[in-house]
């Protein structure tokens, strides 16, 4: 039920479910949100970025196309100029200047100034004072600089006419003097445009000519552009306050559905709640529906289960207690020596199985906390069990049945915590002496399977029939042999073993004898311990 949705109101699943579907987009819920997000918050910057610099290559452009065009202009200017007499000289000027709104000056051989066109005639172009200009245009030259900042562009000198009318006062002028070549230099009027000086050599006999433009038009096209692409931004970050709220909502609707489901399941209310999983979204809110999904099925199962136990331990301690009970309250009316004695074992025996009880109930149900602390450590499982084995004999504990252990050539190497796998192969051993006839043999086999270490105890006892082999790891399990004295065993000793199999990623299984005889095997499988692991 992956698709399922639970609303904190009773009986409004299915609207959840529509609005979920609502607030869903496949291309969306498949990308991961830390792209999302970095689209959604980038997107106006990278605009805003590009537009600079494309504006800037773009003004350079411009300027570049200007002093193609002023060095032309100066060059046929000078040609013209060149064989003319003075008067035909001004009034080239003039005519010029008129035509191409510049202003032209011509500087004799000294260097001195004997012509002007805004002198001879009324100047073509003047500057704006930037102090009468609204505020609009300082705005406009603010915004000049910050871009010029921004993109690291050169400084440009300012325009101003010098005091002396000499052709010395401009480096331009002197250059070409100087080179006999034309001359292009890039100033900045009071008002922010940019004026374009061109100084050509007019002859052979020393003459220059200076020209120059004031390119208003230039300003005027960038700014245009860089208000196109205020525009562009403005709308890019319209664009991206829409979609961050639309991520919002494809973020913040699934979590709040994940919040109601986490309460509604530590309220314990219902508990059919389910918490949705998600499975049509490929981001991190899918990952932690399923994650939270998975957690609450284990967090059920895990209350489940310890309800089971409790009910089980109820059940276990509850018939020594009443069996002690009678014991202990027939005790004070049978005056028979003998069957006082007896009532007296009786007693003794139900405080010896409620004291087994409780021992192994609080080992069962610690061993998973314990198992999530503990240090594992490389381990020979054949020295281990070799150890075992002889502590049992020293100690007389396999009451006079025979343990052979085949192990293989070499160590059987493991990665896992010494005291909890001894825990094991003792239970394994107690198992197969409870059901070994007297004179029984026990064998122990140790052997590799591919990248796993197999550790098999089989017995010569009746067996365990096959629709039994699961139950018998089943807490409480209480089929025993019966010759064996009832109470002797709690039943959680293969319950604790499979446990503490799990807990090192192995498993524990019962199986028959391999060569058909009467009796069981039980098999411990670990994973062989490979040093690349650590």
């Amino acid at each position: 039920m992956d698709n399922s949705v639970i609303d904190e109101r009773p009986g409004s699943r299915l609207e959840s479910r529509k609005d979920y579907r609502m607030d869903r987009l496949q291309w969306s819920s498949r990308l991961p949100l830390t792209s999302r997000i970095l689209a959604v918050n980038l997107l106006p910057l990278a605009l805003l970025g590009g537009g600079i610099f494309y504006l800037d290559g773009y003004r350079k452009q411009l300027l570049d196309e200007r002093y193609k065009l002023a060095r032309i202009e100066a060059q046929i200017t000078a040609e013209a100029l060149a064989g003319a007499s003075r008067e035909r000289q001004e009034a080239l000027l003039l005519q010029i200047g008129k035509e191409q709104h510049m202003r032209l000056r011509m500087f004799d051989a000294q260097g001195e100034l004997w012509a002007d066109s805004f002198k001879l005639d009324t100047p073509q172009f003047s500057f704006d004072d930037p102090v009468k200009e609204p505020w609009q245009e300082d705005f406009a030259r603010m915004l000049d600089r910050a871009v010029d900042t921004i993109v690291g562009a050169d400084p440009i000198p300012d325009y101003v006419e010098p005091l002396a009318a000499r052709a010395d006062s401009w480096p331009e002028l002197a250059r070409a003097r100087e080179e006999g070549l034309t001359q292009i230099q890039l100033r900045d009027a009071p008002d922010g445009t940019p004026v374009i000086n061109a100084a050509a050599p007019v002859g052979l006999k020393g003459s220059t000519l200076l020209t120059t433009r004031n390119a208003v038009d230039i300003t005027d096209t960038v700014r245009s552009a860089r208000s196109t692409l205020v525009s562009a931004v403005f709308l890019a970050l319209m664009i991206s306050v829409t979609l961050s709220l639309f991520m919002a909502r494809t973020i913040v609707r699934p979590l709040r559905l994940l919040a109601k489901a986490a309460i509604r399941v530590r309220l314990g209310r219902d508990r059919g709640v389910e918490v949705p999983r998600l499975p049509e979204r490929k981001d991190e809110i899918g990952l932690l529906a399923r994650a939270v999904s998975d957690m609450t099925t284990a967090l059920r199962q895990r209350i489940d289960a310890v309800d089971h136990f409790a009910a089980d331990v109820a059940h276990e301690i509850k018939n020594p207690l009443a069996s002690l009970r009678s014991a202990i309250e027939s005790l004070a009316r049978v005056e028979d020596p003998e069957l006082r004695s007896q009532l007296t074992d009786i007693a003794s025996h139900d405080v010896r199985r409620i004291d087994r009880l409780v021992t192994e109930i609080a080992d069962a149900s610690r061993i998973d906390a314990e198992m999530s602390r503990a240090t594992f450590e490389q381990m020979d499982l054949v020295k281990l069990t070799e150890a075992i084995i002889s502590t049992r004999e020293h100690r007389a504990e396999n009451e006079g049945r025979q343990v052979e252990l085949r192990r293989p050539l070499g160590a059987a190497v493991v990665w896992g915590v010494p005291s909890r796998l001894e825990r094991v192969i003792e239970n394994l051993l107690d198992n197969a002496v409870s059901f070994s006839p007297p004179d029984g043999l026990i064998t122990v086999t140790i052997e590799h399977h591919e990248d796993l270490i197999s550790l098999s105890v089989c017995d010569h006892g009746p067996g365990i029939p096959e629709d039994a082999r699961e139950k018998v790891f089943q807490r409480f399990h209480s089929l025993r042999p019966d010759a064996e004295a009832f109470g002797n065993h709690s039943g959680l000793g293969l319950a604790i073993a499979r446990t503490i199999a799990e807990a090192h990623d192995g498993s524990l299984r019962a199986e028959g004898r391999a060569d058909g005889a009467s009796g069981a095997c039980l098999i411990l499988r670990l994973p062989e311990f490979i040093r690349q692991r650590i």
